[in-house]
């Protein structure tokens, strides 16, 4: 199913519809600050096994991110000092994976690795969508096998890929190549571990 939404004003009925696709474990591809990604309720584990299974990921070997609406329930799920709070406010919402230590919060198949990446990416919808399901969004950016370019920036090309393993692929427009800049925040010193989308702001 291919669902088109706008950025600025996204329509409440489609939205309700892909949070009830949420809810019920579906998996989602979806528009962000970078390139598209795939999604699920990350607190859902049979949903999350699906998408590393989907993707080939194993999640004993790979860090997990999670898209959150804003700063404000990050606590739950990550722990973040007074510096790294700071330095996530003022570059989110923005083209960044912050890896933290992760919290108690998170389901067992994230607590293999101890670290998880924190999303909250400068496009409404997925935001939207993360505030209305009441949970963060597992996520894991749509890779293009072939290196045909507008095949991962163009939604219908996404959907006629992937329109029979996920439930409901989201049409915001065309989305980018470049992926988010990723911040190890778990050492002593913080620390850019690919560089992406985006300049840190320190």
């Amino acid at each position: 199913m291919l669902v088109k939404l706008y950025e600025t004003n996204p329509n409440q009925r489609e939205i309700d519809k892909v949070v009830g696709i949420l809810k019920d474990g579906g998996i989602v591809i979806y528009p962000t600050d970078t390139v598209y990604a795939m999604g699920c309720d990350a607190l859902n584990v049979r949903a999350v096994e699906k998408i590393c299974k989907l993707k080939g990921i194993n999640p004993q070997k790979t860090n997990l991110s999670i898209i959150c609406s804003d700063l404000s329930n990050i606590s739950e799920y990550a722990k973040v000092n007074n510096t790294v709070f700071k330095l996530m406010k003022k570059n989110l919402p923005g083209p960044f994976t912050f890896i933290l230590t992760a919290t108690g919060s998170l389901p067992k198949i994230y607590k293999n690795r101890k670290e998880v990446g924190i999303r909250i990416p400068d496009n409404n919808i997925i935001r939207t969508l993360v505030q209305e399901l009441g949970n963060p969004v597992l996520t894991t950016s749509v890779r293009d096998k072939d290196d045909i370019l507008e095949y991962s920036t163009d939604p219908e090309l996404i959907a006629e890929e992937y329109g029979e393993t996920v439930d409901v692929v989201i049409d915001g427009g065309y989305g980018g190549l470049e992926p988010s800049t990723i911040v190890d925040c778990t050492g002593d010193e913080i620390e850019i571990v690919r560089q992406g989308k985006g300049e840190l702001i320190e």
